[in-house]
């Protein structure tokens, strides 16, 4: 799958992103908001393991369950990840998220591949989505809000940590 918006690109992870994902996943100031929480990556190499785990991953996922790498148009940067994933305990809800490299937060990066993949999902016989944050994760309950979705609560369901959930139906961008 590769989706296209103005300025960036939707697409399939490779291996040659391995040391644009560790600026992504390599960064603190990313992985602490993660869910579930994820060790920051310390190198090219466990990057590469990562990269390769989800490559093989992916066919074997129903869709619109997966990971995508978000790669500007203009330079061909990969600035971002996307993923779609079962929620636990239940594995009933799906949680789309997005994470950016520090530089690019405040391009409204997040918010347009996000809109891009959640109206792909609903193409994909889905009827809603979730966004999990933790509480002080203001930039991602923000783009949650941009995105259109509607605070549902907080929990500690998910990931056994406290959440703020959000959601968005097919009828909310129809």
């Amino acid at each position: 799958m590769d989706l296209t918006t103005e300025r960036l690109v939707v697409r399939d992870w490779s291996e040659d992103d391995a040391e644009a994902a560790l600026a992504i996943y390599g960064t603190t100031d990313v992985t602490r908001w993660l869910t579930p929480a994820m060790d920051r990556v310390t190198d090219a190499a466990a990057m590469r393991s990562v990269l390769q785990a989800w490559q093989q991953a992916q066919p074997n996922l129903v869709p619109p369950r997966g990971r995508w790498a978000v790669q500007r148009k203009e330079d061909g940067a990969v600035v971002g990840g996307l993923g779609i994933h079962l929620l636990p305990p239940f594995e009933e809800d799906l949680e789309v998220s997005w994470q950016l490299h520090p530089d690019a937060w405040g391009e409204g990066y997040a918010s347009e591949a996000a809109r891009a993949l959640i109206a792909w999902a609903f193409t994909q016989d889905t009827d809603e989505l979730f966004a999990v944050a933790r509480p002080a994760n203001e930039r991602a309950i923000a783009t949650a809000k941009r995105l259109g979705m509607v605070w549902v609560g907080e929990t500690e369901k998910y990931y056994g940590l406290r959440l703020q959930v959000y959601r968005i139906r097919h009828t909310d961008v129809v």
